[in-house]
């Protein structure tokens, strides 16, 4: 199933000649509350056949084979990291559907392999992802950030609302650039800028459980206090300002029986997300 096929033409679904190449990923492998990662992608693409048109269609989108992430857990990593590698060399831009977060790491290193330096993340999301391992797996969902930092790769983490004491250090110790999600709901803000220093090339990992669980309840690990959906635009747009967007996912949708204003919202703020970049 291709992302947004109802409304685009012939010539703007091919591959070659597409800008946007969508690399579905149903990546559960490391989920520790929540299930369902597994259905996010098939959601998403569903429901963007609801969608209407609009100036990304033109530009081209071509949506890949999935990934079969029925295999051990690195190899999956691994296929998806050669995957984006390909995108980027094509000089395509990767949107990664996921899928569990810890499909991250090998999104931007597939990027960053391609481009030979280290770039930026933009992370939108409840959680840090900054502890050295969770569960015994270095590789866990809840680790991604962390891996990516020590190898280098800047952070900028907006909407985190759930972390703990070692996330708290880490991120101190490391330069690691937040907002969290309590100061920028309460004071109802919607325009951040990063540094001057930040990488110009960054990458946009998108974490639905940054949104509210009142607009985004089919997460696997919903956390109160969260974003409201053009708060997270605008933020995203304010913190593009000045940078060029090298890729992107869109992770952590659990379908849940019957919601389908999830998958929907999920599949609304993709296309927003791709005409920002």
């Amino acid at each position: 199933m291709q992302f947004l096929a109802s409304e685009l033409l012939e010539a703007e679904n091919q591959k070659e000649y597409s800008r946007f190449q969508v690399i579905p990923c149903p990546m559960e492998k490391t989920v520790s509350y929540g299930a369902g990662t597994s259905g996010g992608p098939k959601a998403i693409l569903e429901a963007s056949q609801e969608l209407e048109r609009s100036s990304i269609c033109e530009q081209g989108i071509f949506t890949q084979q999935e990934i079969d992430c029925s295999a051990d857990h690195k190899a999956c990593l691994s296929e998806l990291r050669d995957r984006v590698y390909k995108v980027v060399q094509a000089k395509k831009m990767p949107i990664v559907l996921g899928g569990e977060h810890s499909l991250s790491w090998a999104a931007v290193n597939g990027v960053a392999d391609t481009l030979g330096q280290k770039i930026g993340i933009i992370q939108m999301d409840a959680h840090a992802d900054l502890r050295q391992s969770y569960e015994g797996n270095p590789h866990s969902h809840a680790s991604a950030m962390n891996l990516l930092v020590a190898e280098g790769h800047k952070l900028a983490s907006i909407g985190v609302r759930a972390l703990c004491e070692q996330e708290k250090n880490f991120r101190q110790e490391n330069g690691v650039i937040f907002w969290d999600g309590e100061q920028l709901v309460r004071n109802q803000t919607n325009y951040i800028r990063l540094p001057t220093d930040f990488p110009e090339l960054v990458y946009l990992s998108f974490d639905l459980d940054g949104l509210d669980p009142s607009i985004m309840p089919a997460v696997g690990t919903p956390v109160p206090g969260g974003l409201t959906y053009y708060q997270a635009i605008d933020l995203v747009k304010s913190a593009l300002v000045g940078k060029t967007c090298v890729g992107m996912d869109l992770v952590e949708l659990s379908p849940l029986q019957g919601d389908i204003v999830s998958p929907f919202t999920a599949a609304c703020l993709l296309q927003r997300l791709m005409e920002l970049v």
